[in-house]
C-alpha cells in the first residue's frame, strides 16, 4: 500500500497524473488482466484518495484507455525505427507488420483492451495502428507494387495481422509453433503476396489457373528482385 501523500501544491497536478498512470500500468503488469485495475486500487498504490484519481480520470474506462495508450505510443516509435532507411516500400511494410505483431504479443493486456473489446466509436489505439499501416501501404501503391486505394488495402492487411495476434493472445493453449514468429512471418508473406496478386485481378472474374500462376510468378519475381536490390 502506498504512503499517504500531502496535498498537492499548485502545478503538481500533471506530476500526479503521471504517477497515477505508472501505478495503473504496474497493476496491469502484475495481474496480467485489466479486471485488477480499479480506481481504488490505483489510489492505494499512488498514495492518494480515490476522489484524487477521479479528478484526473472520470471513470475506470478512461483510466484504462489512457494507461494503454501511453504504452501504445511506443508502437509508433518502433515502427518508425524499423522502417527507417529501408528503400524497398514492401520490405518496410513487412517490417511494420512484424513490429505490430511482436508489440501486440509483448503487451497482450493493452492489446485486448484497445483492439479486442467492442467499442462504441473509433478507438484511439485502433486509429493509431491503422494509420501506420496505411502510410506504409500508400508507399507501396506509389511504387507500383500494390494497386488500389491504400486505405482499403491496408484494412485487409491489418485484418490478417489482427487475426493472427488475436488468436495467439486469446488461445494460448492451442498447439501453436514454439516460436510464434514463424507463424507471423507466414501470415505476413501470405497477406503481402496475396494482396499484390489480388489487386491485379478483376473483382468480378477469377482468371484461368495458368494466368493466375503467371500473375503470381510476376508478383513474386518483382518482389524478390526489389528485395535483392535493397539487400
Amino acid at each position: 500500500m502506498g504512503a499517504k501523500r500531502t496535498k498537492a501544491r499548485p502545478g503538481e497536478g500533471e506530476k500526479l497524473r503521471g504517477e497515477i498512470l505508472c501505478a495503473a500500468d504496474a497493476l496491469l503488469g502484475e495481474a496480467g488482466d485489466d479486471e485488477a485495475l480499479t480506481l481504488r486500487a490505483v489510489a492505494r498504490r499512488t498514495g492518494v484518495s480515490t476522489p484524487s484519481v477521479y479528478a484526473h480520470f472520470p471513470s475506470r474506462d478512461a483510466l484504462l484507455e489512457a494507461v494503454c495508450l501511453r504504452v501504445w505510443d511506443e508502437l509508433a516509435h518502433r515502427m518508425r525505427d524499423h522502417a527507417a532507411g529501408v528503400a524497398d516500400p514492401m520490405r518496410a511494410l513487412s517490417r511494420c507488420a512484424r513490429v505490430y505483431a511482436r508489440f501486440a504479443l509483448d503487451h497482450p493486456v493493452q492489446y485486448r483492451v484497445l483492439l479486442m473489446r467492442p467499442s462504441a466509436g473509433s478507438s484511439p489505439g485502433a486509429v493509431a495502428c491503422f494509420r501506420h499501416l496505411a502510410d506504409a501501404t500508400a508507399a507501396c501503391v506509389r511504387a507500383g507494387i500494390l494497386r488500389g486505394e491504400p486505405e482499403v488495402l491496408a484494412m485487409g492487411l491489418w485484418s490478417a495481422m489482427h487475426g493472427c495476434v488475436s488468436l495467439l493472445i486469446a488461445q494460448p493453449g492451442f498447439d501453436w509453433p514454439e516460436e510464434p514468429e514463424a507463424l507471423i512471418d507466414t501470415v505476413i508473406r501470405m497477406a503481402g503476396l496475396g494482396t499484390a496478386l489480388a489487386c491485379r485481378v478483376p473483382r468480378d472474374a477469377l482468371p484461368p489457373s495458368a494466368e493466375l500462376a503467371a500473375d503470381l510468378d510476376e508478383v513474386a519475381a518483382g518482389w524478390k528482385t526489389s528485395h535483392d536490390r535493397t539487400g
